[in-house]
This record gives structure tokens, sequence and C-alpha cells, in this order.
């Protein structure tokens, strides 16, 4: 299966970086970690992934529909931003889809946390393709949440670093659904136009406001 567009279209040149997760709900890190890649690393887009399955998780919470609705409330109007969905969930997976979509002339980079990093980096790869022989076939990003990220010294070349201020660090989807569930303060983690998402889809708890 090749990728599934729901905002903009596969780019065939210049530099892409794949922003993979769950989204439940996209919050400002996320967009603040693709505005950071884009401008830090010279990238031409920023595709949004949401796997149609995880490898490490289950899907829960909000459905496929409603995260791409998100999504698109969340990067609306900016063309340097597209949103895809995979029925892959590994990064080399996702590399190759991205690749078969976009043709051999774009540099792919995938995008992802130092927590995301240390797993896929240490991860166990039995007799597939080694890690060192996938980062023949893209580039990693990692930002720094909660602490640089130092790659091992032979990855150097293939795993940059993505600068984040640290007030970022206190957030993420889970605390935003903890607070919705628990009556707290959330609005200041996701965009307003999330948050209308949110309520007009009832999502975690909230009042449903209805379209």
């Amino acid at each position: 299966m090749m990728l599934r567009f729901w905002k903009g279209s596969a780019v065939h040149a210049g530099k892409v970086g794949v922003l993979s997760g769950a989204f439940n709900p996209p919050t400002i890190a996320h967009q603040a970690v693709a505005a950071a890649a884009r401008a830090q690393h010279g990238l031409d887009q920023v595709l949004f992934l949401v796997p149609e399955s995880f490898p490490h998780k289950d899907y829960e919470g909000a459905t496929f529909d409603d995260r791409i609705a998100m999504l698109r409330a969340a990067v609306a109007g900016d063309s340097g931003y597209a949103i895809a969905s995979s029925d892959q969930g590994f990064f080399i997976d996702i590399a190759r889809q991205v690749r078969e979509a976009c043709g051999d002339e774009v540099e792919i980079s995938l995008i992802c946390g130092k927590d995301a990093a240390e797993r896929i980096v240490g991860w166990d790869y039995g007799e597939g393709l080694s890690f060192g022989e996938q980062l023949r076939e893209f580039q990693m990003l990692v930002a720094s949440r909660k602490g640089e990220y130092r790659p091992p010294v032979e990855y150097a070349d293939q795993i940059l670093n993505v600068r984040l201020s640290d007030a970022l660090d206190a957030v993420s989807s889970t605390q935003v659904r903890e607070a919705v569930t628990a009556g707290g303060e959330w609005h200041g983690w996701v965009t307003s136009e999330v948050a209308e998402e949110m309520a007009r889809r009832g999502l975690y708890g909230l009042p449903l406001t209805g379209w």
C-alpha cells in the first residue's frame, strides 16, 4: 500500500521531513518540532504521518478519522505541511513508502523525539536490516525533548538534532487527555483550532458540541 494523502501531496524534489506519531491529540509540541525541523534543516515539506497501526501500542482514544481531522485543523493554510497515513509502523518501512511516493530525488528525514530515537537505535532488528544499514535510506532528526540526544559516534552524520525550547518538555498528548478527563486546564497545550475540533467531536470526555 502507498501513502494516502489527506492534506497536500507528495513532493518530488528537495528535503522532506516525516513526523510520524499517534497525534492523540496533536499538541503545540508536535507543531513546534515540525516548525523547528523545517527551519533548522531546510526542509521543503514536513509530512505529518498517522500510522494506521502501531508496532508498540494499540489504537485507542481518538479514532483515525478524529486524528486526521485534528491534524487538518492544526496545520490548515500552511502549504509547507502535508498529512498522510501509512499501513506501516517501522521507520524503514515508512521511509520506503515515502520514497515510493516522492521518488529518488528527495532527501528523506524521519523526525522523532529523544525517547523514540533511543528505542529505535537500540532495537534488536533480528535478521532484518541493521540500523546502520537502514540509515543508508534516510536521516533522523531528533528533537531535544528533555535533553539533547547524543547519537552513537558511527551514526553522527545521519542523526542530527532539532533544538527546542525546554518549556515544551512539559507538553504531551497524554497530559492533554488526562487534564481533559480530570476537568483541569489543557487549552494552552493545543492550538485553539485543535481545541475546537476536539469539542466538536466530543473527544476525551469533552461535552459534544456537534457540527
